[in-house]
């Protein structure tokens, strides 16, 4: 018996993807029952929001381990609050694009269960998606390390600009509610895990998937049988246990799938 893979489609986008792969896409969506969207930095940066791992990501100018660390927001705070505070502003500030969208209008039709991001902008929601499962958190809001108390992202950026670090009327510092290496992901990765288990398809969009544990949830899917498409800009490590690749642009992906989805009458 063959692999899983070895039967699996690519299709290379350049400037135009073609109708018949933007068909059989939809196909996959149409038979879907239990599918799920699993989406990494790649459909943030059409937002205007940098991606992690990319040919002008952030990890190709700073190292995270100096400022992305459990162990640097403790030991180097200033360090840390002065690299991310005006990245979170950013991503509050930030639109949803048609990636965004498509994903809301699949969810919306029926299509899709929901998302499982590894993103922590918001934007998902932003764009009008309803079950959204944040495994990597958001930068919204912010937690005291002491007391617990809960803060807005807007009230932690005045008090790193007037103070260099947020921190709390105890006296402790507040962290960003986001998932640092070195930290457990949050309580949305159970349930993600269990979804991913039982889908009949993951659609997995702009994620490098090669970061641990989430990038598992790949594998798990094509182990329990389901549909697996992955869409990216670049090979990622799991593209031979898809059944359908797509690299390219993202953006142009999904205006031509809102397209036909309007052509469809839905």
């Amino acid at each position: 018996m063959q692999p899983k893979g070895a039967f699996h489609i690519t299709v290379i986008l350049h400037n135009v993807l073609a109708s018949a792969e933007i068909g059989r896409l939809l196909g996959y969506l149409h038979k879907s029952r239990r599918g799920w969207a699993f989406t990494g930095a790649g459909v943030s940066t059409p937002s205007g929001i940098p991606d992690f791992r990319g040919p002008d990501g952030l990890w190709r100018k700073y190292d995270p381990e100096r400022v992305s660390t459990i162990e640097a927001f403790e030991k180097r705070p200033e360090e840390f609050f002065s690299f991310w505070m005006h990245r979170f502003e950013l991503m509050r500030k930030a639109e949803p694009n048609e990636v965004h969208r498509m994903l809301a209008r699949l969810e919306e039709l029926g299509y899709l269960k929901g998302v499982i991001t590894q993103n922590i902008d918001g934007l998902h929601r932003k764009a009008g998606s309803k079950t959204v499962l944040e495994i990597h958190g958001n930068a919204w809001t912010g937690t005291c390390r002491g007391c617990g108390r809960k803060y807005e992202l807007e009230w932690m950026a005045e008090r790193v600009r007037e103070e260099g670090v947020a921190r709390c009327g105890c006296g402790a510092l507040v962290k960003p509610d986001v998932v640092l290496f070195g930290e457990q992901l949050t309580p949305a990765f159970d349930r993600a895990w269990e979804e991913v288990r039982r889908c009949d398809l993951l659609f997995v969009l702009g994620s490098s998937l090669q970061v641990w544990p989430a990038a598992e949830l790949v594998p798990l899917a094509a182990r329990n049988g389901a549909t697996v498409i992955i869409a990216n800009r670049d090979p990622t490590p799991y593209d031979d246990l898809a059944d359908l690749v797509i690299r390219g642009e993202l953006a142009e992906l999904a205006r031509k799938v809102l397209r036909c989805l309007e052509k469809e009458g839905t």
